[in-house]
């Protein structure tokens, strides 16, 4: 007589489950807990601090402090959400749970998967042992990131470099961004003329949208940035002074080449969390595969991905996840009601690229490096009032909009791209 394996019992049940309470697990919720009030939300996060990335730039340059961009997690779970304060360690997809690292098997009937990527800091030689010091700094971590803005003030002159790896990564100007607000200050401050900076990158192209290309080249030749491609940090000796390239030929030959430097800001390598990379929703690069148009996964209809862990091809912002959301909200709406899923994500992202204080390109696209301005104006031209949005509109429609469940549908214009080409 053959035996039925008992189905596994979870210790709580929720009609929503949501891994991850950053910028997209956040503003899917509050916005699901708006349209149905009546759902059964869960979120799982261990995270008792909840940041606003974007302004790390800007905290960087030292335009907006740390504090500014920080808020408690507790303080931003929308109301009749429960938060799970544990990590998500594994998935048994066919019985609809999520195991945590203390034991709770958790069941949902529809999941969605948000838990950002991972800073890949330790794949880099000595940069643990000497980040935060000896001119090493990162607007990637939290803890380094208000040494960014001492370095910058610091460097009475020689060499800084700035680094950027392999994609993708999240905010892919981020590592550009603060070149040129350095290169600003020094510029301002009379030290220019004397320092020597370098953006060193692991790809072949200045920004991934070649529309955009012209303006940030310009930025580049105005400061006098020398710019490396295929060139990928791989060790750092703070305390010599010294960093190690990996740098690929034409041919694909890898050699080695170590420069010396006075400031370092380092962008790590990025990767999908491991517990992503190991388990089943995972696809190419570990990443979680769904549809790119409905978000939904390619394998289990009952799961979904938004933000940074999916495997789609648009730029990893915010954003991004700002587009996402009301995506997501729909179809897993419609998914509980068995019916088609409509709603279609067009691989939106933005990406505000500060070259100097007081003036950014404001890039937007579409799957395809499209370009879809919301702006009837040329956004190809470093602006103030896209320094107001970054500086000023985007934090308030982050915490007070799109955390609430509040935000409003944006609408792109590809056309004024043409017009302006």
């Amino acid at each position: 007589m053959t035996e039925v394996a008992t189905p596994v019992q979870p210790d709580k049940q929720f009609t929503i489950l949501i891994v991850g309470g950053g910028t997209a697990g956040i503003a899917i919720a509050a916005r699901l807990r708006r349209e149905r009030p009546s759902l059964s939300i869960g979120i799982i996060d261990p995270a008792t601090t909840h940041a606003y990335q974007p302004g790390w730039t800007l905290v960087g340059a030292g335009v907006m402090t740390l504090k500014q961009t920080l808020r408690q997690e507790g303080g931003l779970i929308p109301a009749d959400v429960t938060w799970l304060r544990a990590a998500a360690e594994s998935f048994q997809p066919d019985d609809h749970i999520v195991t945590l690292d203390d034991g709770q098997r958790i069941g949902y009937r529809r999941l969605i998967l948000c838990p950002g990527l991972q800073l890949d800091w330790n794949k880099i030689e000595g940069l643990s042992e000497t980040l935060g010091k000896n001119g090493v700094c990162s607007n990637y971590s939290m803890e380094h990131v208000e040494y960014t803005w001492t370095c910058i003030q610091t460097l009475n002159g020689g060499k800084a470099l700035f680094t950027q790896p392999p994609m993708p990564i999240k905010c892919a100007g981020a590592p550009q961004k603060i070149a040129y607000l350095a290169s600003d200050f020094w510029r301002k401050e009379g030290v220019l003329n004397r320092t020597e900076v370098d953006f060193l990158l692991a790809g072949d192209a200045l920004f991934g949208v070649a529309y955009y290309r012209p303006s940030l080249q310009y930025a580049v030749d105005y400061y006098g940035i020398n710019l490396h491609y295929k060139h990928n940090l791989v060790s750092v000796d703070g305390q010599a002074k010294v960093a190690v390239f990996e740098v690929t030929a034409a041919d694909g030959s890898k050699s080695r080449e170590t420069r010396n430097f006075d400031m370092l800001h380092v962008t790590p390598p990025q990767s999908a969390p491991d517990f992503i990379k190991n388990s089943p929703f995972a696809g190419a690069g570990g990443w979680v595969d769904v549809d790119p148009s409905t978000l939904r996964h390619t394998k289990y209809d009952t799961v979904f991905g938004a933000g940074d862990v999916i495997g789609t091809s648009n730029a990893k912002t915010m954003a991004a996840a700002r587009a996402q959301t009301p995506v997501i909200v729909a179809n897993v709406l419609a998914s509980l009601e068995g019916k088609p899923l409509t709603s279609i994500y067009d691989g939106y992202g933005a990406c505000p690229l500060t070259v100097g204080y007081g003036k950014v390109v404001l890039a937007e696209f579409l799957y395809g490096g499209k370009p879809a301005p919301s702006f009837p104006y040329d956004q190809r031209k470093p602006s103030s009032f896209a320094w107001m949005l970054k500086a000023k509109v985007f934090p308030h429609v982050y915490w007070d909009l799109m955390l609430k469940g509040r935000d409003i549908t944006v609408k792109h214009h590809p056309e004024w791209a043409k017009t302006n080409g």
